[in-house]
């Protein structure tokens, strides 16, 4: 009787294993595609970034740099973002987690707060989770990368104080690769 309950349960085990594997299995276009934008990110970057207001319109624009480098190959990169005028300089982590069919970069600035940003692979669009802010606000922040050309590609990211049902703007990046 121990026997066939132990069966049963490596059985139940198994289909669950199999089940989540199933679900993890990724797309080999997807993952090009956030493979692609990976390897386009390694360099250095002039990066000139436009503070928005509420309405949309530019309420300031300032000049800084990204730079990215490997890790691991094809896998992970690091980063740096520097806007001088903010006296402003930020660490990236920027990887692939094929397993869970994720592209994600974190990023820590000067105040100390982890921003995780998550996406789809093979998707252009991430997001972070809501992040408790000092003044007890819930911040939540969408990323998104469009306009890729070799040599540039521009960044918008916006922010949702009420769990991603409704979406402000933040700012608009535009990425221009600097020339050895």
């Amino acid at each position: 009787m121990q026997l066939a309950r132990a069966l049963a349960v490596y059985a139940a085990l198994f289909v669950s294993v199999s089940a989540a594997h199933a679900q993890t299995q990724v797309s080999p276009a997807a993952l090009a595609a956030s493979l692609a934008e990976l390897r386009h990110s390694i360099g250095v970057w002039d990066v000139t970034t436009e503070f928005l207001n509420d309405d949309g319109t530019v309420g300031q624009a300032l000049e800084g740099s990204y730079r990215f480098e490997w890790v691991a190959q094809d896998k992970i990169a690091r980063g740096v973002s520097e806007i001088p005028a903010l006296k402003q300089t930020s660490a990236i982590l920027f990887y692939l987690r094929p397993t869970e069919s994720k592209i994600e970069m974190s990023s820590v600035g000067p105040d100390g707060t982890l921003w995780i940003m998550t996406g789809v692979l093979g998707d252009s669009v991430r997001r972070t989770p809501n992040v408790v802010m000092p003044n007890g606000a819930t911040l939540q922040l969408r990323f998104t990368r469009y306009n890729v050309a070799p040599d540039r590609f521009e960044s918008r990211m916006e922010r949702s104080l009420d769990g991603g049902k409704t979406w402000e703007p933040g700012n608009h990046q535009e990425f221009r690769r600097r020339k050895p």
